[in-house]
């Protein structure tokens, strides 16, 4: 799991996005990887993790449109850190 951990850290590196979006919300996938070890594992998000999910919340789409991001912010384990962080996903 510790590979995976490294390599989805480097592959949001790899993306990384700087698109303004309404409320001077720097979209940035970036911002997300202190949820990478809730989001790969069982562990809790922990309070960072979810204070990023939240202000990243008007970027989700955004990432969802993108088919390399798409995989990670669609998978279930995501959905379900970011409804434990009380942050539910948006209708895109």
């Amino acid at each position: 799991m510790k590979a995976a951990n490294i390599a989805f850290c480097t592959f949001l590196l790899l993306l990384l996005v700087n698109v303004q979006v309404s409320m001077a919300v720097t979209c940035s996938p970036v911002q997300l990887s202190s949820c990478v070890s809730a989001i790969t594992s069982s562990t809790p998000p922990s309070k960072l993790c979810c204070s990023k999910i939240k202000e990243q919340r008007p970027c989700l789409c955004q990432y969802l449109k993108n088919p390399n991001l798409r995989k990670f912010v669609n998978s279930p384990n995501a959905r379900k850190v970011a409804n434990n962080c009380g942050t539910p996903f948006p209708n895109c």
